[in-house]
């Protein structure tokens, strides 16, 4: 069976509801649905998915701490054995997200992974359908992923 996992810093109540309905919506599809955060993640969240969906707020213009220390711990060891890897990310932004959205894409194209989504920002003030936004790309990635598209 396929394996999706999610890489989600969700240290609030919003965040954890966005990396619920990320895996709910992933889980719809006949594939394997993991979610790790980045604090407890190693390089093998990576090397053992066929596919990643990150998720983290924008701290500072940035993404999260946790997020960028799992990036420094798994860049090595996953640079000649992840190349290709399918991502989509979903930042939580409450002012522009366009630096972290950009963070996201300096490492990722680093280490040669593919994005198969655009990157989903939800910006500004809370809103209830970033749920059903994040719901929706769960479940493109989970199908995709399990029709073999991606």
């Amino acid at each position: 069976m396929r394996q999706l996992t999610v890489i989600a810093h969700a240290p609030s109540s919003n965040l954890s509801a966005l990396a619920r309905v990320l895996q709910e919506g992933a889980a719809q599809a006949d594939i394997s649905v993991s979610v790790l955060s980045p604090l407890e993640a190693d390089a093998n969240a990576a090397l053992n998915a066929d596919a990643l969906i990150l998720l983290t707020p924008e701290n500072l213009g940035y993404m999260s701490g946790a997020m960028k220390d799992w990036f420094d711990r798994i860049y090595y060891p996953c640079l000649d054995h992840t190349q290709g890897k399918p991502i989509a990310a979903v930042v939580r932004a409450g002012h522009d997200g366009t630096g972290t959205q950009q963070a996201l894409k300096t490492i990722t194209t680093g280490l040669r992974w593919r994005w198969v989504q655009p990157v989903l920002l939800l910006r500004g003030d809370w809103q209830a359908d970033f749920i059903q936004q994040a719901q929706q790309l769960g479940e493109a990635m989970g199908y995709a992923l399990e029709q073999g598209m991606i």
